[in-house]
């Protein structure tokens, strides 16, 4: 993170505790050699990979698999000036094992828009980062309260 930026640093577990909080993330990824963000429903499973749901002939799909991507989640007050951001970085795998997408299928996120094919693409977290606010007065001694 940047130092004396205001905000403090978040560990792995409490930015995985945050992550579990919010149905709707952000995936970062590369589109025609630019970046590109989607917002998409997600869980985290039971090896702290994030992992969402897309239609099998999505573009997203065909973009993220087998790629290094971020995902991203906040929750932000802006009337309070307060909020925090987590950042999971890893690569982003199609599921393809039958027994692993049926136990997916059965528990696992659930797209807002269903398809008729539906897959399950896995991010592994390979780097997990996050910040807070860390309260009305920022590191450089400027007030933030309105």
């Amino acid at each position: 993170m940047y130092s004396n930026d205001g905000f403090r640093e978040l560990g792995r577990q409490e930015c995985l505790r945050l992550l579990a909080k919010v149905p709707v993330g952000r995936i970062v990824h590369t589109r025609q050699a630019l970046p590109a963000v989607l917002p998409v429903t997600f869980c985290l499973d039971r090896d702290d990979a994030v992992v969402l749901c897309a239609s099998a002939t999505s573009e997203l799909v065909r973009a993220v698999d087998s790629t290094v991507v971020a995902f991203e989640v906040d929750e932000i007050d802006a009337a309070a000036h307060s909020g925090w951001s987590v950042v999971v970085t890893g690569p982003a795998t199609v599921v393809t094992d039958p027994v692993e997408h049926e136990r997916l299928a059965r528990g696992g996120p659930r797209s807002w828009v269903p398809s008729p094919r539906q897959v399950f693409v896995r991010i592994g977290p390979e780097l997990v980062t996050g910040r807070e606010l860390a309260g009305v007065r920022t590191l450089y001694g400027v007030d933030l309260t309105p």
